[in-house]
């Protein structure tokens, strides 16, 4: 075998040339004296001639062995092809059969949820998925670079917590040595409050958890999020840093993601369009606007899927919907001084159906007014006393909020549920592979 080693992605430095790579077959079909296979390596994929008088006996005979998914050696001359799938094609002079694929189980054809589910470890090594992973690692790097560019410092927070951030019935739970029960956080958020105070501008990115019952397209129990945090941020710029952020993100994308995109069958439309500012609409006036649509809903209800499926439609940009009920929200969030009755918060509810990719709001700086929502709460005050000792020493204005990373890929790529935009996703029913 040839000792050079080339990725189909750089093909066209060896044009002309003969080189060797090394990967799967992806299809594979033959005629006789004369053999055809799409070869995949991870950067991209490429067609190979294989024609029985160009290679010797061991080489045709590694041919009737090929099969779907198989790993191969290939040696050969780059030939540009302007018909070819990225302009170029290899015509082989020696091929070797490294690890056969008999019975591959996924062929192309249809198969059920269940059936791809139980095999996503080979399920991945599909266009389609590929596709979404190299989105998705898009949008880290740009997540990061965005941060980054704005003298954001990284914290990282802590999995293992004493301390709630969300609702108490939706933590996984786990005894710790002899202190007693410690949680998979649900959110990082309090600890950047305090990294915030040291820092100034931080984030945390990281897996979290949800122990939610819940078996929509919208949920995973385990997922990734990013949370900001700044200090002497108000909410009014809170959501100007997230309408920055997301436009900074799907431009991303957009510019380095495009054949992804196409591979996906992905409408960019609507993606060109998300740029500042987005719309925005008060709680009050949603419920107003769904109510006189017919929907059944309260004033101090939380917004369901529907209702933000609802109040997107029609949109090209995503919406913020901003000062929700005290009752319905955390209580971290800062009471509104102009209606008691709500907190300074916000939901950034993505276009298309896809609903809220943020939330976020102004941290409680009032060290009376968070004790009193913690015992209103029934949270233990033990295990927050440091969280208060943030609002005892120096307390100040504060903003943040969280972007779900799934939530958010599946809607660059236009994925109809989140299980495709994690390599391995943890559902309700699902703990495998």
């Amino acid at each position: 075998m040839q000792t050079t080693f080339t990725s189909v992605r750089d093909l066209a430095s060896k044009a002309g040339q003969e080189t060797e790579l090394r990967g799967w077959v992806a299809g594979f079909r033959s005629s006789g004296k004369i053999a055809f296979l799409e070869l995949r390596d991870g950067t991209g994929s490429v067609q190979v001639v294989i024609a029985r008088n160009e290679v010797d006996d061991a080489s045709w005979e590694a041919v009737s062995g090929l099969a779907l998914e198989s790993s191969v050696r290939v040696a050969g001359v780059v030939r540009q092809d302007d018909r070819a799938p990225g302009g170029y094609e290899i015509t082989a002079s020696e091929i070797e059969l490294v690890g056969g694929s008999e019975e591959y189980p996924i062929q192309p054809k249809e198969h059920g949820v269940d059936f791809l589910l139980n095999r996503r470890h080979l399920w991945l090594r599909h266009a389609r998925q590929t596709a979404i992973m190299r989105v998705r690692d898009e949008v880290v790097k740009a997540i990061r670079d965005f941060f980054y560019e704005r003298d954001f410092v990284l914290v990282d927070s802590p999995i293992l917590t004493g301390a709630i951030g969300e609702s108490a019935g939706t933590l996984f739970s786990t005894e710790y040595f002899d202190l007693g029960t410690a949680y998979l956080a649900q959110t990082g958020q309090l600890y950047v409050e305090a990294a915030a105070a040291a820092l100034g501008k931080v984030y945390c990115f990281g897996p979290t958890f949800r122990a939610e019952k819940s078996k929509t397209r919208r949920h995973l129990t385990e997922f990734w999020m990013v949370e900001p945090e700044v200090a002497w941020l108000d909410s009014e710029g809170n959501m100007e840093l997230q309408q920055e952020f997301v436009s900074y993100i799907v431009a991303r994308a957009l510019e380095r993601r495009g054949a992804e995109l196409e591979e996906l069958e992905r409408d960019t439309r609507p993606l060109e369009a998300v740029t500042p500012p987005f719309d925005r609409m008060s709680y009050t006036e949603a419920v107003a606007r769904l109510q006189g649509g017919g929907a059944d809903i309260e004033w101090g209800s939380d917004l369901g899927a529907e209702h933000e499926s609802v109040l997107t439609k029609g949109r090209e940009k995503p919406l913020f919907i901003y000062d929700y009920p005290r009752a319905a929200k955390a209580f971290y969030m800062k009471e509104n001084p102009d209606d008691p009755r709500t907190v300074k918060c916000n939901d950034l509810l993505a276009p298309e159906g896809y609903g809220e990719i943020i939330g976020g709001s102004q941290r409680e700086d009032d060290y009376d007014r968070l004790l009193a929502r913690i015992r209103e709460e029934g949270l233990p005050e033990e295990a927050y006393d440091w969280y208060l000792d943030l609002r005892r020493y120096g307390t100040f204005p504060h903003s943040g909020f969280g972007l779900g990373l799934e939530r958010t890929v599946a809607w660059i790529c236009g994925a109809p549920h989140l299980r495709e935009a994690i390599a391995f996703p943890r559902m309700m029913t699902r703990l495998t592979p």
